[in-house]
């Protein structure tokens, strides 16, 4: 699971800097993204994973709710943090034409 979220939201990162031409170019972004955000997203993920399982023990409903909503949680900080600076000339909001309307981007 946690890995999965860490891919998901760096392709997330990653398409948006695509879409605003943020950064050097798209092989130094996606190296950044694969090397380093990955794993470390992937590891902040594992952590709060074993944080939510050994404060909340047995109770599987409780213990589902509050994983999803941390993880999730944790994944929009981390994209929060990478997308400032994407209010470049194709994005002169800071968000890309594709990101829906009611959906707040994060970082803006």
């Amino acid at each position: 699971m946690a890995l999965v979220l860490a891919v998901s939201t760096a392709m997330l990162l990653g398409r948006s800097w695509n879409a605003c031409d943020v950064g050097v170019n798209n092989a130094a972004n996606g190296g950044f993204l694969l090397w380093l955000f990955v794993p470390g997203l992937w590891t902040a993920l594992l952590l709060a994973w074993a944080a939510v399982g050994a404060l909340l023990g047995n109770r599987p409903l409780l213990h589902a709710l509050a994983l999803a909503v941390t993880l999730l949680g944790v994944a929009w900080c981390a994209v929060s943090i990478f997308w400032e600076g994407t209010a470049t000339p194709p994005c002169p909001g800071g968000v890309p034409p594709w990101w829906p309307s009611f959906i707040p981007a994060p970082g803006v």
